[in-house]
């Protein structure tokens, strides 16, 4: 059986699905590397909402997500990016799925880690910014979580420097209960947060990122990089105080980044690690036992599904997350908070499918092409 395939063009193509998924089984945390998926959340089809409104969360699914992340060893970077903050899913939403997430890791001993930022603001003083990043961060430490420093929208538009930087985040890593992970995303994710650690200069920025880290590295467990710039990344791990760990969020570079070299590696925080769970699981227990070129073989051939996901504007990826969720049976519907289901267009939800079926991400891959099918028929493509 073929199915028919829009390409960029418009021109259809043939395109004869797999039949058999990649065999994947549960298993226990890691031991070379630490491991985060961030996780997306299943908006409730059935809530009468428009994009604008407050996220309705079909919760019962969202949990069943992260209890399929940690069954296969990860651990879940809770109320991130990949979860729409600040694209449909709003602070009272986030602290919600922050708490609900955090009971649910205790039940079953799963390892979390949760976002904290200033997404309560559309401004403010740098006194306003640091209260709303201590209202967020007081929500983590509550529920028992881990917490993950972000960077802050309001942060960038109000500070007039770096010294505006080294003056906050000192703030919040002086009062913070355990250390943290901070989380350097760039402009390619967010375009609000250009010129981070006060300047557009990257070098520069980096420079302030590690002043930060050296006054407090007691306090700072490891770093998130999300600038999709591995060499930027090595060279900056390569600085780290001993015992700040790295945690790659290059979604373009990451076989390599996590597989390291003489002088170190990187851990993982990604959000293609959300439709990539289980795969990224063998691949990493592969590489526990020091067979770096196994584990080179079993991820490299994602990183090609990964560039599509996450290709310019690479903030919409989270459209191609949740249809790959769908498809894969995580979920029972294509909707998502914030109506951004819309924000990729057929050709591209196409060739996702192209790729993860060929990859075997789909447990079930009669289901995913037929719900494939489903799509299609919606768009007009005559089956």
């Amino acid at each position: 059986m073929t199915i028919r395939l829009p390409g960029a063009g418009g021109a259809l193509r043939s395109y004869e699905p797999r039949t058999e998924p990649l065999a994947s089984t549960p298993g226990t945390p890691f031991t070379s590397r630490t491991v985060f998926s961030a996780a997306h959340v299943v908006a409730d089809p059935f809530a009468d909402v428009s994009p604008d409104s407050p996220a309705a969360v079909d919760w019962d699914a969202t949990l069943a997500f992260r209890r399929h992340l940690w069954a296969h060893g990860l651990g879940v970077a809770e109320a991130m990016d990949t979860a729409q903050r600040g694209m449909g899913l709003d602070w009272a939403g986030a602290a919600e799925l922050i708490r609900r997430s955090a009971a649910e890791a205790r039940a079953v001993g799963g390892r979390i880690a949760c976002g904290v930022g200033t997404d309560q603001l559309t401004g403010g003083s740098l006194a306003e910014i640091r209260a709303a990043y201590e209202e967020q961060l007081a929500v983590v430490e509550e529920a028992g979580a881990q917490a993950i420093l972000m960077a802050s929208r309001a942060l960038a538009a109000a500070a007039k420097g770096p010294e505006d930087y080294l003056e906050v985040y000192g703030h919040l890593l002086r009062q913070a209960a355990g250390p943290v992970i901070l989380h350097w995303l760039g402009p390619m994710f967010d375009p609000a947060l250009d010129g981070y650690w006060g300047s557009a200069d990257l070098d520069a920025a980096t420079d302030t990122f590690l002043e930060v880290i050296a006054a407090h590295s007691d306090k700072v467990d490891g770093v998130k990089i999300s600038l999709l710039d591995a060499q930027r990344e090595i060279d900056l791990r390569r600085r780290l105080p001993r015992g700040v760990r790295c945690y790659t969020g290059d979604d373009f570079h990451y076989p390599e980044l996590i597989a390291g070299d003489e002088q170190g590696f990187s851990h993982a925080l990604l959000g293609i690690f959300d439709p990539l769970g289980p795969l990224a699981a063998e691949a990493v227990r592969v590489l526990d036992t020091g067979d770096v070129k196994a584990f080179r073989g079993l991820l490299d051939p994602t990183v090609e599904l990964s560039r599509h996901l996450f290709q310019a504007p690479t903030r919409f990826y989270k459209t191609g997350v949740v249809f790959l969720a769908w498809l894969a049976g995580h979920q029972t519907h294509f909707t998502m908070v914030g109506g951004l289901q819309s924000a990729r267009s057929l050709p591209h939800l196409a060739r996702a499918y192209e790729l993860a079926d060929g990859l075997g991400l789909f447990p079930d891959p009669g289901l995913a092409e037929e719900r494939m099918r489903n799509l299609l028929s919606l768009y007009g493509v005559n089956r």
